[in-house]
This record gives C-alpha cells, sequence and structure tokens, in this order.
C-alpha cells in the first residue's frame, strides 16, 4: 500500500485512541505505513490535507462545517468517529454538587480562548437550560492555564477547561468539578479529514487505516487507563504518571470515545446545532454533505 502521512492538529489527552493506534502498531499490523506529522495548531490540520502535504489529518469535525459554510463545494470529508463526547468541563473553587448552568447567570466564566468550538457547545447548552448566553459574564482572553489558576486564587468564579488541567487541580484539592460537557450526549468532536479525491485514491489505505482504529477502540474500551497511559506516555514526557492515567480514566468514564469508527450522524446534528445558534455557521449543510460513512461501514464489515 502507498505510504500514508496523518496530520496532527494538536497534542491533547483526549487524543489518545489516535497516539494508541500509531504505539501499538495497528496502521502496520494493517498492512499500512503511517507517519505521524506533528502539529500545534488545530485550524492548519485541513490546510495540510488540502495543500497535500498529508493524505488525511484528524480533528473537529467544526472546521469541514466552517469549509462548506465558505464554500459549499469544500471538497473536505470527515470518516472515523473517535471523540464522540464533549471533553470539557467547567471547574470551580469551591463544592458545587448542585450547580445547574442557570446558574452562570451571576458568575463570571472563563471560557476557552484556544479553540472556539467548547463555547459553541456550552452556549447552546445555556440556551437550551433556559438562559441567554449573550447575558454571561465571559472571561475571552485568558488561556486555560491562566483561567485554571485564576479559579484556584479566587479571582475567577468558574472556568471551562480540559484535561489534564482539571486533574491536576481536583487531584491537588484546588478545584471541583461542577459540569461535565460529556454529559450532553453524543457531540463529534473529533474523526478523520481528508478530501473526496484523497478518499479514492487511498481508499484502500484508509480502509486499513480504519481496521486498524477499529481494533484500537475496542482495546481502549477493554483496557483500564493504565494500559492505555503506558501506550501514550511517550507522547506526553512532561506529565507525571499518576495524572496522566487520572485524566484518561475520567474521560473514559464518561464514555468520552467511541467503541467503533462509525461516525453516528446524532454526534454532528448536535454539533452543526450548537455552531448554527452560535452564528458560527449561517446555513446547515447536513451530514450526507460533509462526512462519508460508507468507508467505514466497508472497513468494519471487512474487519469482521
Amino acid at each position: 500500500m502507498h505510504p500514508i502521512t496523518l496530520q496532527e492538529p494538536f497534542r491533547a489527552v483526549f487524543y489518545a485512541p489516535f497516539y494508541a493506534a500509531l504505539a501499538r502498531g495497528a496502521y502496520a499490523a494493517e498492512g499500512v505505513a503511517v507517519t505521524l506529522r506533528d502539529g500545534t495548531v488545530p485550524s492548519l490540520a485541513k490546510d495540510a490535507v488540502l495543500a497535500g502535504e498529508a493524505d488525511l489529518a484528524w480533528g473537529g469535525p467544526m472546521r469541514i462545517l466552517l469549509a462548506h459554510e465558505a464554500d459549499p463545494a469544500s471538497p473536505l470529508r470527515n470518516f472515523g468517529a473517535v471523540v464522540m463526547g464533549d471533553p470539557f468541563f467547567l471547574i470551580g473553587r469551591t463544592p458545587r454538587p448542585d450547580f445547574r448552568l442557570t446558574d452562570l447567570a451571576s458568575l463570571t466564566l472563563g471560557t476557552v480562548s484556544e479553540v472556539p468550538t467548547p463555547w459553541w457547545t456550552l452556549q447552546h447548552d445555556i440556551r437550551l437550560a433556559g438562559l441567554d448566553p449573550t447575558g454571561v459574564r465571559r472571561v475571552t482572553g485568558r488561556s486555560m492555564a491562566e483561567n485554571t489558576e485564576a479559579v484556584a486564587n479566587g479571582t475567577l468564579d468558574v472556568a471551562q477547561v480540559f484535561e489534564p488541567l482539571v486533574s491536576s487541580l481536583v487531584g491537588a484539592g484546588r478545584a471541583h468539578v461542577w459540569h461535565v460537557a460529556a454529559s450532553r450526549g453524543p457531540t463529534a468532536y473529533t474523526t478523520f479529514t481528508s478530501t473526496t479525491e484523497r478518499l479514492v485514491a487511498r481508499h484502500a489505505e484508509f480502509k486499513a487505516m480504519l481496521r486498524g482504529l477499529a481494533r484500537t477502540l475496542a482495546w481502549v474500551a477493554a483496557s483500564p487507563p493504565e494500559a492505555l497511559a503506558d501506550a501514550v506516555e511517550a507522547c506526553f514526557p512532561e506529565l507525571p504518571r499518576p495524572l496522566l492515567v487520572g485524566a484518561l480514566g475520567r474521560y473514559k468514564a464518561q464514555g468520552l470515545w467511541t467503541g467503533d469508527p462509525f461516525y453516528p450522524e446524532e454526534a454532528f446534528t448536535r454539533l452543526e446545532t450548537a455552531m448554527h445558534s452560535a452564528g458560527a455557521i449561517t446555513r446547515k449543510p447536513g451530514f450526507a454533505a460533509t462526512a462519508d460513512n460508507g468507508i467505514v461501514v466497508e472497513a468494519l464489515s471487512e474487519a469482521r
């Protein structure tokens, strides 16, 4: 098979199954050589695919929705679901087991500045809860790390963050989880991305990768977080092992990762609806125009 270049958007704990597939040789076992191209800027992953610098990338389907908003004829397509839960949390300094999203009316919230999806999806949850999200007092210009410190120091009421920041503060007794975004249900957060042309030209290779990904996701579902940490810890040399295990365990307990790479339309629709209500997109292109589950069905049928 033709060697494949896979573009990473940026390094994140919630992408663990992608790293595990590479570390455990899941793609090589299916006969395809895959090289990871490191990434640091999420929005550039799809650009690497469009420029032919990578055969495919993983990342947020929101990028493809934005691309189709700008150009209805965009060749970008999503396939191969992995992260179908929202990996973000709301944390506060003291325990608040009775927290409701409507409580944000009287609080100052530090939202994620690094990427837009967490706020788009949260604002829709707030709207559904009965509160106008435009009335929420937000701190928008600080990093997640800065917001977590502000919560711990008592200068910010609540912050929207992901792992391992959550486990780091909670483990140290400096913050508490108030709200788990994954509790809203399936939300399309991470899939493979390629172009319609590449989906044809690299059909066999992509199917092989999907078979390897399917076996990896089944292994993740059946394994303790310690085993997943063993597989991916080389990707996170700066994280103490107990912190990595704790972060992976929290995500696993929430069912963040799918059991197989089939892309559930429900997860896509929830993301598309949130982006539309946030004004990020002005029209809804729909699942069929942006996703390809056909190749996934083929790959999974061959894996059985």
